[in-house]
C-alpha cells in the first residue's frame, strides 16, 4: 500500500529583517533623525503621555548643555527647539592648547561636592522656592543642597559636611554625571 503524501502548504519566505513594532512611524523617526542632523541636534526627547509614545533619540557624545541643542515634541505634535548656542571652536593650534595651564582643582581650603548619581540638577523644591543652598550658606552634614531627580525619583542630597557653600557649579535644571562636581564648599 502506498501511503498518499500530503499537498505541501505554501510558506511564505522569513522576512530578512525584524518587523517593525506596530505603533512605530518610521517615517516619523526617520523625520526627527534628519532633523537632528540638520539641526546638529545631539539629543531629542518626545514625550506624549496621551497616545503612550515616549522616544528618546541621542547621538554622538555628549556635550556640554549650553552647546547641545535639544529638540522637544510637544503634546499637540509641534516641535520647540531650544535656543542652539554656537559650536566650540577647536583650537588653533596644538601649542596654544598647551600653553594653557590646566586647572589644578579645587581652591586651597575648599573641597569638591560631587554628584552621587546621574539625574537632573535642582537648586530648590519648586521652580518658586528658595535654592536649598547658595554662596555664603552655611550647611552641616544634614543640611540638604539640591534635588536630583533620577526616573522620575527626587533624591534630596545632603552635603554630608559642615562647611560654607563657596561656589554652585551647575545650573538649575542641568543633567549632571555621577562623580560631577556639584558644589564648592570651604570646611
Amino acid at each position: 500500500m502506498a501511503k498518499k503524501k500530503a499537498p505541501k502548504k505554501a510558506s511564505s519566505p522569513a522576512p530578512s529583517t525584524p518587523a517593525p513594532a506596530k505603533d512605530v512611524d518610521l517615517a516619523l523617526v526617520e523625520s526627527l533623525l534628519r532633523l537632528m542632523k540638520e539641526s546638529e541636534a545631539t539629543e531629542l526627547d518626545i514625550d506624549n503621555q496621551k497616545a503612550g509614545l515616549r522616544v528618546h533619540l541621542r547621538r554622538g557624545a555628549a556635550a556640554p548643555a549650553a552647546a547641545a541643542p535639544v529638540v522637544h515634541v510637544l503634546q499637540g505634535g509641534g516641535m520647540a527647539a531650544a535656543p542652539m548656542a554656537p559650536a566650540p571652536q577647536a583650537p588653533a593650534a596644538p601649542a596654544a592648547a598647551a600653553a594653557a595651564p590646566a586647572p589644578a582643582g579645587p581652591p586651597p581650603g575648599t573641597k569638591e561636592f560631587k554628584s552621587p548619581l546621574v539625574g537632573t540638577f535642582y537648586r530648590a523644591a519648586s521652580p518658586d522656592a528658595e535654592p536649598f543652598a547658595s554662596a555664603g550658606k552655611n550647611v552641616k552634614p544634614d543640611s540638604t543642597l539640591c534635588i536630583i531627580e533620577a526616573m522620575k525619583v527626587m533624591n534630596e542630597i545632603k552635603a554630608e559636611c559642615s562647611g560654607t557653600v563657596v561656589e554652585v557649579l551647575v545650573e538649575n535644571g542641568a543633567a549632571v554625571e555621577f562623580g560631577q562636581p556639584l558644589f564648592l564648599i570651604k570646611a
